[in-house]
């Protein structure tokens, strides 16, 4: 809980997190950035077990999404035994409950997904009926439009449950998030990183989020200098083309911005779980407009065949 000092300052700050190793790393992250910017702030971490941590067993398209990972921390803002909680933004629901905001969004790390085989460099290595594992509907769409070849298996876990998995020769291969790959040295287990041509990542990959009250104007201040507008702007494109489309577990998304300058391209990707019928497109405008363009990507997207999209896996 915050305790309030001249100035309107926090003495004191604790921050939620999931207590996954990856979840500890980013929170740690979080807290060292403070305390480099604060060094007198004494910032605790509060680790919870979420719902989604718990039913491991059950892909997340079928216990409720990825907000299962957040709802917890949220709870924990709102009765005050944290005043912020850390997220990787790809988990963050694309609408927050009311009173709740992201106070920053961090400068993004790798934004794309790994390859992760001990026998194999690439996909196209992968041979006809090769084993690979995925928690995701956006990646699995994506390889089996490209290699139905391929038996694409479920995969949950933390990242070293999913490796050992791997390594006991359950899979051939496996696709992480490089991002997380990385933050935790385990960059030498990826065979390749994939390129967005190869496969589009999610809606917010690689970026962190920091999630407070709206109402905390003490903890918003104290966020501002960790925020980066650039990865905000394309969080704001890729959110907004996913919340357009009603984005979330149950629906196979690609979506990805990029900024140069004052200028934004926004690529985005809808498909059927089974990659048979998929559309892509892109758009591209000024970045001060992103929540615009993602809003304009999903029409063009649901003009082009999306729209049939979602409407047969909104009646699956």
């Amino acid at each position: 809980m915050l305790h309030k000092i001249t100035g309107g300052f926090p003495a004191h700050l604790t921050i939620a997190t999931r207590e996954s190793q990856l979840a500890l790393w980013q929170a740690r992250h979080v807290q060292a950035r403070l305390n480099e910017l604060y060094p007198h702030l004494q910032v605790n971490i509060f680790g919870m077990t979420t719902e989604g941590d718990r039913k491991l067993a059950t892909s997340l398209a079928k216990i409720g999404g990825k907000g299962l990972f957040v709802k917890e921390l949220e709870e924990a803002l709102a009765d005050t035994r944290a005043d912020i909680a850390v997220h990787s933004l790809k988990d963050v629901p694309m609408q927050l409950p009311e009173g709740f905001g992201l106070g920053a969004i961090l400068v993004r790390a790798d934004p794309r997904d790994a390859l992760v085989s001990n026998q194999f460099k690439s996909l196209a290595a992968l041979p006809k009926g090769a084993r690979v594992g995925t928690s995701s509907l956006r990646r699995e769409s994506q390889l089996r439009a490209k290699f139905p070849h391929l038996t694409i298996e479920p995969l949950r876990g933390n990242v070293n449950t999913r490796l050992k998995k791997l390594d006991d020769g359950q899979y051939d291969a496996i696709i992480l998030a490089a991002a997380g790959l990385k933050r935790l040295e385990m960059e030498s287990r990826i065979a390749a990183v994939l390129s967005p041509d190869e496969m589009l990542p999610a809606v917010g990959q690689g970026a962190l989020a920091v999630e407070c009250l709206r109402a905390r104007a003490d903890v918003l201040t104290l966020l501002a200098p960790l925020h980066d507008d650039a990865t905000a702007a394309c969080a704001a494109a890729e959110r907004a083309f996913s919340r357009a489309l009603a984005g979330s577990c149950n629906v196979p998304i690609g979506g990805y911005a990029e900024v140069t300058g004052t200028h934004l391209t926004l690529r985005g990707y809808v498909g059927a779980p089974d990659g048979t019928r998929h559309v892509s497109a892109r758009i591209e405008g000024k970045a001060t407009e992103a929540q615009a363009l993602g809003t304009a990507l999903a029409a063009e997207l649901k003009r082009e065949g999306a729209a049939g999209i979602l409407a047969a896996l909104a009646g699956a």
